[in-house]
């Protein structure tokens, strides 16, 4: 089945938010490529055609390269100004490309209504001049959007056709986002053993593509979806992958990050010094990256960790070491919730005057 000739199940399709509409007269509909035209009564010289295409695709590349930036603001305003060139001579393959990364812009502002509007309006144009390479990015942006918007029949809808579609013209790029992006949808509504079944997809076409930053982004899908259905073993498996790609390429935070999942997933099967382990691993990160609140973080869970071993006097030593940055970071929260732990060890180990003391320097800290 052809996805790309289907009747296109949309709603009305509006035009772009906040941006300029074709004049009034101009149907969309007949709109073709400026390559095509030559119409000698076209009321704009070739001159300065040739000039405003130029300047309408500068500002897309800049536009683009803002947007890859993160700089969202940025692009929103160049990308505009590129949308507009290209409605101003008609270039429907521009229109389609600037309307793409406006909704990935709002995508990436998180105003995901209007990423849909502009989504559908850039689909609706690359559908009429068959643009079949551009649509499977479209409509993955379109998936995206709506299960932001917990739409997720639609949600799922959209990233079946770009993946249907991105395997029509043999687009492995966009086949392993939708088979991620539908992962995604699935683990959303609860569906974890169909996220993960498509999750698996799109890694064996990460690792196929030497992707190597796309294929950790599948590896924390993959782990998180296998931890959130109490499959602790999978998801172990998977962040230790993971991990092997964070030392690989040598970047400590993602290191930081993965060490602290693999210490929580330890702790919920009960190995505790395991767990301990990762996130002794992660402090000496967290130290080399000067991250105190990751310090702080890690502080805990081997305090954490050692309680649940029943070994007080080394979980007082790690709670003690996390107060001192609780009150470095004035994190007021963080230090009443150490000084509760704190009472609960010392009374565990039977001295009631220090369990007494931390209840009462949390009382206070509480009155304040």
């Amino acid at each position: 089945m052809n996805v790309f000739r289907q009747k296109l199940e949309l709603r009305a399709l509006p035009s772009p938010p906040e941006l300029p509409v074709a004049a009034a007269g101009t149907n969309r509909e007949t709109l073709i490529p400026i390559e095509q035209q030559a119409d000698p009564t076209d009321p704009i010289p070739r001159n300065q055609r040739l000039s405003m295409l130029q300047q309408a695709a500068a500002q897309l590349d800049a536009g683009c390269d803002c947007y890859h930036a993160q700089d969202f603001d940025a692009a929103l305003t160049t990308l505009t100004q590129s949308y507009t060139h290209y409605l101003e001579v008609q270039d429907v393959s521009g229109q389609s490309k600037a309307l793409g990364y406006l909704a990935l812009t709002f995508y990436g502002l998180k105003h995901y209504s209007k990423a849909v509007e502009c989504a559908q309006v850039a689909y609706f144009l690359a559908k009429q001049i068959d643009d079949r390479r551009s649509a499977p990015k479209i409509l993955s942006t379109l998936g995206n959007a709506y299960r932001h918007l917990k739409e997720f029949d639609r949600a799922i809808d959209y990233q079946l056709q770009s993946l249907e579609l991105a395997r029509e013209v043999g687009d492995r790029y966009s086949e392993m986002a939708a088979l991620n992006n539908l992962g995604l949808v699935y683990k959303a509504i609860g569906e974890g053993e169909q996220a993960i079944a498509y999750e698996t997809q799109g890694l064996a076409i990460a690792r196929e593509l030497q992707e190597q930053h796309i294929e950790e982004q599948i590896l924390k899908n993959l782990g998180n979806a296998c931890y959130a259905m109490g499959q602790y073993a999978r998801a172990i498996a998977y962040y230790e992958e993971r991990l092997a790609l964070a030392i690989a390429i040598a970047d400590l935070r993602l290191q930081a990050q993965i060490l602290r999942n693999l210490a929580n997933a330890y702790y919920a099967v009960g190995n505790y010094s395991s767990s301990i382990e990762y996130a002794t691993r992660r402090l000496d990160v967290a130290k080399r990256l000067q991250d105190l609140r990751s310090e702080e973080q890690s502080l805990g869970s081997i305090a954490v960790a050692y309680d649940a071993l029943g070994q007080y006097a080394k979980a007082i030593d790690y709670y003690q070491q996390r107060l001192t940055i609780a009150r470095t970071l004035q994190d007021w929260r963080i230090e009443e919730q150490v000084l509760g732990s704190l009472k609960v060890a010392y009374y565990a180990l039977g001295d009631y005057l220090k369990a007494a003391d931390y209840s009462n320097q949390r009382q206070t800290l509480i009155q304040r």
